[in-house]
């Protein structure tokens, strides 16, 4: 998840129920890991992440018992839980984000004083190409989705509540529409626009307000938005007391024999997501763990599920070849489909040549990564590619700068 890493509270050899808190908050924005089987610690370090690099990981032999701690029960009351409850639960849950961005529930459900929000969105569009896994969701579970939307507008008291779905999925509407008859939240179907569901392209299509540039957020215009898998982890968090171990992830492309949705486990290898698939196909090239558009390609397929993937994507060898990159033609393609109004190109090369402050003011940390300027581009330029690693680069300067000026 986004922020502080969590620390690690087992040991190897330690036996652990499904449930049980393997790691501690880092700090406040951070969140607990659970234990989502039962069995025995093997080991506690690095392990393949699908960031592209080793992080630290928890290990468990399952044991095939399944057996859950006790804390995991009903509330039978849960309904009438205060907010403080609603941000307690949530936390102890160890609930992130689930559609992608994987950033702290709690800390977005606790807005400064300065800050009241009016407007819960829920965000169902998943305008991500291949993605159906929120689709699904909306289709099995709309009542706890829109629990969980209610609980979300207690928890920060807003006003009014709204789920948002391009309307590719009508099937999806009629349900939550359904699900929703007697509430105060308004379902709405939006026309199909990638990419619809980033949080600033969706808080403009609903209610006509535009978030600032950074470091402006959702909340500086009144609005929290949520996505409809994190809803279903809210309402089983409040209502159950269950952390989030387990999540809807959509296994597609021409490169897996039998394209599915699977609930699968946190932690679990993307290997077996596949051979719940039937497999890789014989021209399989290229694994990524999200959409076409924004997902980040893998070298291995024992990576586990994290807590944002939302998907896993197998290119055949034909499909993943783009061919070499060229020189920019200057044809301003990116600049016409840029949704954020960016010129990624230029802000690609200062990127590139490590021009830092040039890109800053050309607003390189506005861009969502949303990958329409790298899809349209005659030349195959990696402009994400190179976008987002000069945004890292300036994050981890400022933090740097940060913490000098703290320290001194």
């Amino acid at each position: 998840h986004i922020g502080a890493p969590s620390k690690v509270i087992v040991k190897k050899k330690d036996e652990v129920k499904a449930g049980q808190p393997v790691s501690e908050p880092g700090g406040f924005v951070s969140v607990p890991c659970h234990a989502p089987i039962s069995g025995t610690v093997l080991d506690v370090g690095p392990y393949p992440h699908p960031f592209g690099k080793d992080i630290e990981a928890v290990t468990i032999y399952n044991d095939g018992n399944d057996e859950w701690v006790e804390d995991v029960t009903e509330d039978p009351d849960w309904e009438s839980v205060n907010a403080d409850t609603i941000r307690e639960r949530v936390k102890n849950a160890g609930l992130a984000g689930m559609g992608g961005a994987a950033f702290p529930t709690h800390v977005k459900l606790s807005p400064p004083q300065d800050q009241p929000i009016d407007t819960v969105i829920i965000n169902g569009a998943e305008c991500e190409p291949y993605l159906t896994s929120d689709h699904r969701l909306m289709l099995e579970h709309a009542e706890e989705i829109i629990q969980g939307a209610l609980l979300v507008k207690k928890a920060v008291g807003a006003e009014r509540v709204f789920v948002g779905i391009e309307d590719n999925k009508p099937d999806a509407g009629k349900v939550m529409r359904e699900a929703a008859k007697g509430t105060e939240v308004k379902v709405e179907l939006l026309p199909v626009k990638y990419p619809q569901g980033a949080e600033k392209q969706l808080i403009y299509a609903l209610t006509r307000r535009e978030v600032p540039p950074p470091p402006g957020l959702p909340m500086h215009v009144g609005c929290l938005v949520q996505n409809v898998g994190s809803c279903v982890a809210i309402y089983q968090a409040v209502r159950y007391r269950k952390p989030l171990v387990e999540r809807y992830v959509t296994v597609t492309g021409h490169g897996v024999k039998k394209p599915t949705n699977v609930i699968a486990r946190i932690g679990t290898p993307i290997n077996e997501l596949i051979q719940a698939a039937g497999g890789y196909t014989d021209d399989a090239g290229k694994l990524l763990a999200g959409g076409p558009m924004m997902g980040a390609a893998q070298w291995t397929d024992v990576v586990p599920v994290v807590k944002g993937t939302s998907g896993i994507v197998v290119l055949t060898s034909k499909e993943a070849h783009i061919g070499e990159e060229e020189p920019c033609i200057g044809c301003g393609r990116c600049i016409e489909v840029c949704p954020v109004f960016l010129m990624p190109t230029t802000i690609a090369r200062q990127a590139e040549f490590e021009v830092y402050e040039d890109a800053e003011s050309y607003g390189i940390l506005e861009c969502i990564e949303c990958g329409s300027c790298t899809y349209v581009c005659p030349a195959k330029r990696n402009l994400v590619q190179q976008i987002r690693y000069g945004k890292s680069t300036i994050m981890a300067m400022k933090r740097k700068q940060k913490a000098k000026a703290s320290a001194g």
